[in-house]
């Protein structure tokens, strides 16, 4: 079984993004995948967050640090490469684990970026969070049916 794990900087989604997610998860369940979706704010974030930037970059980056180096991690970050569909289903094979991590309102500093096993952009266009994770789950279940030639990916 395959578990992806979802990071992000936020409070718990409800009402139709938690529905969206929860579909997602069912779906990859088919694959054998478990789909995990993880919130992290805290009083540091919060607080970073009305002082600067940089120091909110450097408390997000500190707060997922630890799921960065659990397994093999993806940072969504806007000025990383764009990869098509192919190319990320290929971020899945031979890996049972996979954590995407996507930062607060002013993304990750430089170093974490570097210091996760690849980075990608899941669009040049600037979107909110929830948005980017409801692309970010289509996207996750597009890369296992083409793994399995399962037909929805045409």
């Amino acid at each position: 079984m395959s578990k992806i794990r979802v990071v992000f900087i936020g409070k718990k989604e409800d009402g139709e993004y938690n529905q969206i997610f929860k579909h997602h998860q069912k779906l990859l369940k088919s694959f054998g995948v478990e789909l995990e979706d993880v919130n992290v704010i805290n009083k540091e974030i919060t607080k970073a967050q009305k002082d600067s930037p940089k120091t909110s970059q450097e408390e997000y980056s500190k707060a997922l640090s630890k799921y960065r180096d659990e397994c093999f991690s993806v940072a969504l970050h806007p000025e990383s490469k764009d990869i098509d569909s192919f190319e990320f289903s290929r971020l899945f094979l031979d890996r049972s684990r996979v954590t995407f991590l996507i930062g607060g309102a002013y993304g990750f500093d430089r170093d974490f970026v570097k210091s996760c096993d690849i980075s990608i952009s899941l669009s040049r266009l600037t979107m909110g969070h929830k948005i980017a994770k409801v692309v970010l789950y289509e996207q996750i279940y597009r890369a296992f049916s083409i793994i399995n030639n399962h037909p929805y990916h045409k």
